[in-house]
């Protein structure tokens, strides 16, 4: 008898400080809940000047602790939603430069999910770098915009 490799989607979340990472994580977890798979939430820290000795560790070691303290929030709405598989990942690093890091090493990664600013200067600087790189990822892209409601977002699961 020879035996299946079971393959396990994920979908892959950049959590930040905006609002429209809530869309995303929305998005991707209610439809990991009806379809099956993982959400993936990535949090990208940026590496610290050098300033002097021990201060970028002093610096690094805050960034990743406010990290954990967010991927620790939309873990526990994950958890409210339900029965959602969810992994999180701190990189350090050029946002952009780390998510394609993290979907060239994570060969489940079958969706990024991102969610478009409301601002009038546009979708936002996520949105922008990957949309112009859609034809280059392993990977189809989703965005969700980021005007729309939970209920709406929800509704389209």
């Amino acid at each position: 008898m020879v035996s299946q490799v079971e393959y396990k989607r994920k979908f892959l979340v950049v959590i930040d400080e905006t609002q429209e990472c809530e869309r995303a994580l929305t998005f991707a977890a209610w439809r990991v809940k009806r379809t099956g798979g993982t959400v993936v939430l990535v949090t990208i820290i940026p590496t610290p000047e050098f300033i002097g000795l021990g201060v970028e560790d002093v610096l690094r070691a805050e960034a990743v602790e406010e990290a954990e303290r967010n991927l620790d929030r939309r873990m526990a709405r994950i958890r409210e939603i339900g029965d959602v598989r969810a992994e999180s990942v701190i990189r350090e690093g050029n946002g952009p430069e780390q998510i394609e890091s993290v979907i060239d090493q994570d060969h489940d990664i079958a969706i990024l999910v991102l969610a478009a600013s409301n601002s009038p200067e546009g979708p936002g600087p996520l949105v922008t770098h990957f949309a112009a790189r859609a034809n280059v990822l392993p990977i189809p892209l989703t965005i969700v915009p980021g005007r729309m409601t939970d209920e709406e977002v929800i509704a389209i699961c």
